[in-house]
């Protein structure tokens, strides 16, 4: 749907944007995540035709958004942060004024009006000036404009920002039902919203892509190693014995025993290694039950914060090369198995 190819912005000296590339699909909703001043707007500025390239090529289901404006755009819907509304207008009158302004054929703009605001759930308000509509329902109608046409391609620019957390869920649901029909690049701050949302996330600092994969493909790609946690009933030193029974464990640290005679684990394991069972046995055999067993993965804030910290080493991280990243904690040990 978008093909975005060695993308370079340079405003003087500076790049803001400096051989950025990927490709956007139908059915999946993209995460576009940076710090300010990464160069996340000036991706989505240029892609939607606002601002020029000073190099590479974007592409949008074929058409080039220089050389072909009119007809790229065509196959975009955009809603910028800040929604482009007229508060003086009924929510039915802007939108068939935008749908007017996207050229929707007139036999079908009543209809693709009234498609809209259901889909966006703003039916109901159909008459109500826009000034005076709650900010949730502003970025509805904000997101039903960017519907109009029936885009290929719909990009978001912080959907949710500024909504309170059920207007939050609400707009999430609406994006989520959007991947059925369109190709959605999300841009936003709540990165716990981004992980439940998007099917695969782009990383971009000081204007370079740094990353790009699925959540848990990043997640793989910063660990290196899984980590198990594990908690059971028993004494410190036969968890110890069972542990350094297995030879896949890289390495272990026993927690301090609590209340009730349970003592927990955190086990590193290469990734992919599956010792599960083997552990289950061991623990069996030696008369410790399992209270928890699991497996515990990064989260996206400490992911986004590792590949944008200005300490890594991006080469490495693209790379696939492993960082070591060491873990202190109080009342821990570390045991290499």
């Amino acid at each position: 749907m978008i093909e975005v190819n060695h993308l370079v912005k340079k405003y003087g000296n500076h790049y803001a944007v400096n051989d950025v590339s990927f490709t956007v699909e139908k059915g999946k909703i993209y995460g576009l995540l940076g710090p300010n001043g990464a160069g996340k707007s000036t991706c989505m500025n240029i892609m939607t035709g606002y601002i020029a390239a000073t190099g590479g090529e974007v592409k949008v289901n074929g058409f080039d958004i220089v050389k072909e404006a009119e007809k790229a755009k065509r196959h975009i819907g955009y809603l910028p942060e800040l929604p482009p509304l007229y508060q003086d207008m009924t929510v039915w009158e802007y939108l068939y004024f935008v749908a007017e302004l996207k050229k929707v054929k007139k036999a079908e703009r009543h209809q693709e009006v009234e498609t809209v605001m259901k889909k966006t759930f703003i039916s109901d308000m159909k008459n109500r000036l826009i000034k005076n509509l709650s900010k949730g329902y502003k970025q509805r109608v904000g997101l039903a404009q960017a519907m109009l046409g029936n885009p290929e391609v719909i990009i978001l620019d912080e959907p949710t920002v500024g909504l309170d957390p059920k207007q939050i869920l609400e707009i999430r649901e609406l994006i989520l039902s959007l991947k059925e029909e369109h190709a959605v690049i999300l841009s936003s701050h709540i990165l716990s919203e981004v992980s439940v949302v998007c099917d695969e996330i782009m990383i971009i600092s000081k204007g370079k892509m740094i990353a790009c994969d699925t959540p848990e493909g990043l997640s793989h790609m910063m660990q290196g190693e899984d980590t198990l946690i594990l908690t059971v009933k028993g004494k410190e030193d036969d968890l110890k014995n069972v542990l350094s029974a297995i030879g896949e464990i890289a390495s272990y640290k026993i927690e301090n025993e609590t209340e009730g005679e349970l003592v927990s684990a955190e086990v590193k394991i290469d990734s992919g290694v599956e010792i599960r069972e083997t552990l289950f046995g061991l623990l069996a055999d030696n008369n410790m039950p399992i209270f928890e067993m699991k497996f515990s993965n990064k989260s996206l804030e400490d992911i986004f914060l590792e590949l944008t910290s200005s300490e890594i080493d991006l080469s490495k991280l693209n790379s696939g090369e492993e960082t070591e990243h060491e873990i202190t904690e109080e009342n821990t040990e570390e045991v290499k198995a």
